[in-house]
């Protein structure tokens, strides 16, 4: 918990993170909502990005034995390359789809035939991309340790997934812990806790609510 409230506070002081429950904003889904993440942020912030690496470093010893690391395209790819160096192990990435010229590769780098990979996400909305990555990694002959990711806005969907999954995950930080930093650095009055929470339950039918 502190380190999820660690990384939060930092996600919202770089603007990684955004809060505007009154002016939602829109999400390629059409869902409306009231939090924007957005990591790609973090890598322009020096001290923020080895704070995360070395986070993710930490984190990587509770998947246990892996043989190398894998980065979900396009955010996860840096987060990826830096742990993998640090542990000073393969590293490879894999794409939401396969390229349509050349190799036409999907899976980008060299795969250990068997190889347990650690899969790294920056953000877990329903999970979808990130086990469809998990899917192609094993379809191509490696097996998967897990996924780490940064931030998870703790949908139940995605809960559900990654038990369908059968696909072990983690974050290091999420809604909860930002709604908390939030209220107490003042970036957020108490009373929209409740509205927060109910999008997060049902962040299809939010809006409409």
């Amino acid at each position: 918990m502190v380190i999820a409230k660690q990384i939060a506070r930092r996600l919202l002081e770089i603007g990684a993170v955004k809060l505007s429950p009154e002016t939602p904003f829109t999400w390629a889904s059409g869902w409306r909502s009231p939090i924007y993440c957005d990591n790609r942020i973090i890598l322009s912030h020096p001290e923020v990005r080895s704070e995360v690496r070395d986070a993710l470093i930490e984190a990587a010893k509770t998947y246990g034995q892996v043989d190398g690391i894998a980065g979900v395209a396009t955010a996860g790819i840096p987060h990826g390359a830096m742990l993998a160096d640090h542990l000073n192990l393969p590293f490879i990435y894999i794409r939401s789809q396969a390229k349509g010229h050349g190799r036409q590769n999907r899976i980008e780098g060299e795969l250990i035939p068997g190889g347990n990979y650690l899969l790294i996400e920056d953000l877990i909305s329903t999970g979808g991309s990130v086990l469809e990555a998990a899917t192609a990694l094993r379809d191509a002959g490696g097996t998967v340790a897990g996924v780490q990711a940064i931030f998870t806005y703790e949908f139940q969907k995605s809960v559900d997934a990654f038990a369908a999954a059968n696909t072990l995950f983690s974050t290091l930080s999420n809604y909860t812990s930002l709604l908390e930093v939030a209220v107490e650095e003042g970036k957020i009055a108490p009373d929209l806790l409740e509205t927060l929470s109910e999008w997060r339950n049902d962040p299809g039918g939010w809006m409409q609510a």
